[in-house]
Parts: structure tokens; sequence; C-alpha cells
């Protein structure tokens, strides 16, 4: 009798859950109906009210981003902490919105209205994209628009993304991610994929301020003991291919700036502990970042949570 009732209780409990993440598909979905329907301005708009309704009212995650930014920034007061609060949960909003409105990016003209992008650092470092390259980047400005600007304006690119447990809102962000040449290749998958890739002269883009699930890699990140994922060094030192930083933020004049650099790579060779010092040079690159215009980055993730 009690596994009778014990399979009802799974059932219902699947039942909801799927109902659940329909219920969020189209939610979704009706949302970028929506906000294409807009002008940026008033998209930007209703990306401040969003993310002031999530920060105020819902307070998702809002005890994780003070207590995570005031270990961060002991030097700040809590109405300073507050304010930065508030502008990371409007850049979250803001993001999600510009994905959504994607499908009005139509081609490299689109794309130029919208990010500024030198394209020198990258073309100096691979020979005029004569050779393959790992792309570092973090959860940091725009990193969804940042992959489809550099796709359309310097060279198509596949991103290593992890998948969405909702499995129809998972499809809808890989069609907007691969809808302007870029693809996609699931973690899982990414070992064999990405070598392959390199070898014939693509680029691979990662996020690096991933912190490692299976906790073999630990380093200081923010000033913290944190695992640390050591996958675009790995790439870049198994292919011999160079590494570039890559980070997209919001400039002052309503446009992202997305800026780019080499790092350094001469002195290594592939083993692991020239892997550890690759991923700790970019680490203190997207590290400077973060700590200039902390607004920028996704500060929901629970980056110590293994720790």
């Amino acid at each position: 009798m009690s596994s009778l009732v014990e399979a009802l209780r799974n059932r219902s409990r699947r039942r909801i859950r799927a109902a659940s993440m329909a219920l969020t598909f189209h939610a979704v979905n009706l949302l970028g109906v929506m906000i294409r329907r807009l002008g940026r301005d008033h998209a930007k708009q209703v990306a401040c009210l969003l993310g002031d309704f999530i920060y105020r009212v819902l307070g998702l995650r809002r005890e994780l981003v003070h207590r995570n930014l005031g270990i961060t920034f002991p030097e700040k007061s809590q109405t300073e902490i507050r304010r930065i609060a508030r502008g990371v949960y409007r850049n979250v909003a803001s993001t999600l919105l510009e994905v959504l409105r994607i499908p009005l990016i139509r081609n490299r003209g689109d794309i130029v209205d919208l990010v500024d992008l030198d394209p020198g650092v990258y073309l100096r470092g691979t020979r005029n994209g004569q050779t393959g390259a790992v792309l570092v980047s973090a959860h940091y400005g725009n990193w969804e628009l940042m992959a489809l600007a550099f796709g359309l304006m310097v060279h198509p690119m596949t991103i290593i993304v992890k998948r969405l447990r909702n499995n129809r809102l998972d499809l809808k962000m890989n069609e907007y991610r691969t809808m302007r040449g870029n693809s996609i290749v699931y973690d899982e998958y990414a070992l064999r994929e990405g070598l392959r890739l390199l070898e014939a002269g693509g680029i691979l883009a990662i996020l690096g301020d991933q912190s490692d699930s299976n906790e073999r890699y630990f380093g200081q990140f923010l000033g913290r003991r944190a695992t640390m994922f050591h996958g675009a060094a790995f790439f870049a030192l198994k292919a011999r291919v160079p590494l570039f930083v890559g980070m997209c933020r919001n400039g002052d004049d309503g446009r992202y700036r997305i800026e780019t650099q080499e790092i350094d790579t001469s002195d290594l060779t592939f083993n692991k502990e020239d892997i550890a010092t690759l991923a700790s040079r970019y680490t203190k690159v997207l590290e400077e970042y973060i700590l200039r215009w902390p607004e920028e980055w996704f500060w929901l993730h629970d980056r110590w949570k293994r720790c």
C-alpha cells in the first residue's frame, strides 16, 4: 500500500513539474513577443522595472547576493551594496530581454548599432583567423549578445552550453544562440567536439567563471577559496591555440562594449601545472572586470557553494 501511495505522489510531482515548465516556457515566449514589439529604449525601461520587481518584491536570492557582495567589498556601506545589487538584477533582466530581441538582429549592420567591437586583437593573435582559438568569458554584462556579435562581426563560433532543466526552454535558447551562424555543443560532448573544432581552425567559446562540479580543482576567486573550472586552459594548451578573454559590458552611450585581450601562453605547455597557471591568468582578468563593474556580474549564482 505504501509503495502505491509513493508512486502516486511521484506521478503527481512529475505532473506539477511538467506543468510548471510548460507555463514558464509559454510565459517567456509571450514576453518575447511583447518585447519585440517595443523599441529598444522602451525595452530597457521594462528591464529596469522587471529587475526592480525581482529584487524588491520577489527577493529572488537577494540575501545571497547581499552576502556575497558584502564579503567581496567589505569597505562598502550597506547602502552601496544595495545599490550594486539593484544594478545586478536590472542587468539580469536586461540580458534576458536583449536575448528575446535577438530575432530582430538580422545582419551585421543591426549588431553594429548595438555593440562596439574591435576585432584587431583576435585577428593579430590568430594570424587573421588562420588558427583556431579559445574565447573565455563570464556571466557578465550581456554574454549571450557578445557571442552573437562576435559571430556576426568577426567569425562564427561554437559555444559550450549546459542543458537547461526545462527542455523546451533549452531548445528555444539554443535557437536564439544559433540563429545567426554560431553553433552550440553541450558540455558532455565538448571534449571530443571542442578539440576537433580547434584543430579545424574554429573558435570555441567557454564561460570561465563557473565552478567545477566535480570539485577537482581549487583556487582563489574574488578573494575566496573556490572550485575552479580549467576547461578553457585545457583546450587551449592541448590544441596549441591562442586563448582570449572577451568581456561585454554596458557602455555609457546605451550600447555595449566588447573588449578582448589575449592571454600569454608562450611559456606554457600541456601539463597539469601549466593548465592551472593559465586558468589563474584568465581568471584574474575576469576578476578585474567584476571588481571594477560589479553590477555587470551574475551574483545570483552561488559561486562558493562547494567550499
